[in-house]
């Protein structure tokens, strides 16, 4: 009722939700005490209901839920995760996230300590592609122009090819081998997807793809 309130009066809905829960957290008892608190199950439904009720909404689910609880919606409606998180003070210069976690330094304890590079592998070899893309920013694909692009299924074909030039730039710069050798499988398949979906444009996909290839950065359509 919110987002048609929204669309209503200002005539664009949210670009993204989120449901962060109760995590244990320094100097309180709520997180695990609330009458209020829901499991995991429920979890997944509101994920499930927010999804369809606002179709074209990002949903973000962070790393405040365990690998268990976001891998259970991967598929049921989550678009953007969190990944190699530290919510400490001063923890990304202090120490490794990978390592632990101090709850007295950090606002509440989180539940996927994964690696970006842990999780990008593992959604890789389910056949689902990481995007890093930027451009719709940068482009001007903002605002209302974003939401009509989503509603009607356009900004689909900008952030496919997008996703998989982002992809293959992060891989070559930032990937471990086991994560490189998978992801490069996924990338074959993407590729022989837009070329059966967009063939006229594919071979100026191509071009931007093996530019990207040769060690040049940040392109997008």
């Amino acid at each position: 009722m919110h987002a048609r309130d929204l669309e209503r009066w200002f005539n664009i809905g949210p670009h993204t939700l989120s449901f962060p829960r109760l995590e244990p957290a320094s100097g309180t008892r709520v997180p695990e005490e609330s009458p209020w608190l829901i499991d995991d199950a429920t979890f997944a439904r509101i994920i499930v209901i927010a999804r369809l009720s606002i179709p074209y909404t990002g949903i973000i689910v962070t790393a405040r839920e365990s690998p268990e609880s976001r891998n259970r919606v991967l598929d049921r409606g989550m678009t953007q995760l969190d990944c190699s998180s530290n919510i400490a003070i001063k923890g990304y210069s202090d120490f490794a996230h990978e390592s632990h976690q101090e709850k007295d330094r950090q606002q509440f304890m989180l539940g996927d300590m994964r690696s970006l590079d842990d999780m990008v592998r593992y959604l890789a070899s389910r056949g689902t592609i990481t995007s890093f893309c930027t451009a719709g920013y940068r482009c001007g694909r903002t605002g209302g122009c974003i939401m009509d692009a989503l509603k009607t299924g356009r900004e689909g074909k900008f952030c496919k090819i997008n996703a998989v030039l982002t992809f293959r730039e992060w891989l070559d710069d930032f990937a471990s081998d086991e994560t490189r050798a998978i992801g490069d499988r996924l990338i074959e398949k993407e590729l022989a997807g837009i070329k059966e979906w967009l063939p006229k444009f594919y071979p100026t996909v191509m071009k931007q793809y093996e530019a990207t290839c040769r060690g040049e950065r940040d392109l997008f359509f």
